[in-house]
């Protein structure tokens, strides 16, 4: 346990050098900070790796042989055997490279999407790709070099399991978004863009985290050019968020957003706080819970009942001319986008699946860097019917490439999914949810998500998470139904 803690703490160091290079650090300091990230990943793997922490696996799994397997050390064991036995495969040389590359890469893509100047980045790009290729080849897959990849975020899944879980729900999305064109002249978000104090947008988002549950004596929320979240204990947890004056909703749902992430972050048992079970079962859980706050309850009639007076009360003449039920059928539109981070709920994972396809062929060499900016564009037409106008609002737009994360975009949609199926059986067990939600009471939800998913860490894989919580594993069709039935009552479908 002791030499699992050191690990986990080297990987926490760098994890706040990672927060502060993307809020804080001066960016010609890129090529140090990577030196400084180098270091730490190299330590890190070197302990993991090393034949003292194998004897160590070996006697502790003796020690526990009929240990529960709910267990913090059964638990510890299990979970951290898993991420030896993919360690041990990489060298560290590898490991610090790529650590070291992700820092510079980082500085490049945010000047080259400032610019949009995608040929800045695409010798960065083309060598972020060789590594995640190689790294591929090291952890060894069975099926497609994507595989290896995925596996980081989502364990014991495969890249055909997420395709089948797309082709099963994308007909019915499809459907649904042209039946929401053929209505399109129902709703309009003009309300959204008009000029909005910044100061006000953030007195207003953070009033509204931390009335979900976010708490900031245990957390802090900054600027950043992409909104993340960054944990690195329970009790010191970190959301960014991004503005823009004439545009409401990327500071008020992206803060939601980020804060659903940071509310998993606290609600990890003290137990295992400060260990490698510390943190989220896998990103699509992870993601459940952001787009849960964001979108089922930030984006519900209940909690603009609740809070549309307050807001109107801070913008009063941006918002003279709406009422409740014009501003939530606003922040509702379907309406294809060019920005992900900004997409709505019945759109959203189509940026996904684009991304998830992109993906995997540059990762098989299908689809050149070079050519990326034409197959995104083309892509993106198909998919959604619009062709970006640039590269800032294309390829260039998501922070995840630069920072060596392929592998990691499937995991978004895979959350939308679970956050309805969740939230269903939250429903089920808590009736009083919605009526809480639509009078400015959040903790029976965040309560129910506490016990049922935060205080576990990294314990189980979304699978055995899912199926303890609703007893089956990961379904679209509950998500598909909460779209329909959404969208049929404000497009009158």
């Amino acid at each position: 346990m002791q030499r699992l803690n050191d690990v986990h703490q080297l990987q926490a160091s760098a994890g706040l050098l990672g927060w502060d290079q993307q809020v804080l650090m001066p960016a010609a300091n890129a090529h140090a900070r990577g030196a400084q990230l180098a270091v730490l990943s190299r330590l890190a793997h070197e302990i993991l790796t090393s034949d003292e922490t194998a004897r160590l696996f070996e006697d502790a799994e003796r020690e526990l042989n009929d240990a529960d397997y709910d267990s913090k050390e059964a638990s510890m064991i299990r979970v951290a055997k898993k991420d030896y036995d993919k360690a041990v495969r990489l060298p560290s040389e590898f490991v610090a490279e790529l650590a070291r590359q992700t820092a510079v890469s980082h500085e490049v893509w945010a000047q080259a999407r400032a610019n949009n100047d995608f040929r800045a980045f695409q010798p960065t790009l083309e060598r972020m790709v060789e590594l995640k290729q190689q790294q591929a080849g090291y952890l060894g897959y069975s099926q497609h070099p994507y595989d290896a990849l995925l596996g980081q975020y989502e364990r014991d899944m495969t890249a055909a399991q997420v395709k089948a879980i797309f082709d099963e729900h994308k007909p019915p999305l499809v459907s649904l978004i042209a039946a929401v064109k053929e209505r399109s002249d129902r709703v309009s978000d003009a309300v959204l863009h008009q000029p909005y104090d910044i100061d006000r947008q953030r007195q207003f988002a953070l009033d509204v985290v931390a009335g979900y549950g976010f708490d900031f004596t245990r957390g802090r929320q900054d600027v950043a050019v992409h909104p993340f979240c960054s944990g690195f204990s329970r009790s010191d947890v970190r959301i960014t968020t991004r503005f823009y004056e004439d545009f409401l909703n990327p500071s008020l749902f992206g803060m939601m957003h980020e804060a659903g992430h940071g509310m998993y972050e606290q609600g990890v048992s003290t137990e295992i706080d400060g260990t490698l079970l510390g943190s989220g079962t896998s990103l699509s859980v992870h993601e459940s819970q952001s787009r849960m706050w964001e979108n089922i309850v930030g984006r519900s009639r209940g909690f603009w009942n609740w809070a549309f007076p307050q807001l109107k009360a801070l913008f009063p003449e941006q918002l003279a001319n709406s009422d409740v039920e014009r501003f939530y059928r606003a922040v509702n539109i379907v309406k294809p986008s060019f920005i992900r981070v900004e997409a709505d709920e019945a759109t959203y994972n189509l940026h996904i699946m684009l991304r998830f396809e992109l993906e995997m062929d540059m990762v098989a060499g299908k689809v050149k860097v070079a050519d990326l900016p034409e197959e995104w564009n083309d892509r993106f037409e198909a998919y959604l019917g619009i062709e970006p106008p640039s590269d800032a609002l294309g390829v260039l737009q998501d922070v995840h490439w630069s920072s060596g994360l392929m592998g990691y975009f499937p995991t978004y949609a895979l959350g939308n999914l679970l956050a309805a199926q969740y939230y269903r059986k939250a429903i089920e067990e808590r009736p009083n949810i919605p009526d809480d939600i639509a009078s400015g009471r959040f903790d029976t939800l965040l309560t129910w998500l506490n016990e049922k998913i935060h205080v576990h860490g990294r314990k189980f894989t979304t699978d055995e998470l899912t199926r303890r919580i609703t007893g089956e594993g990961i379904q679209s069709r509950y998500y598909m139904e909460y779209l329909e039935k959404k969208y049929g009552e404000i497009y009158g479908l």
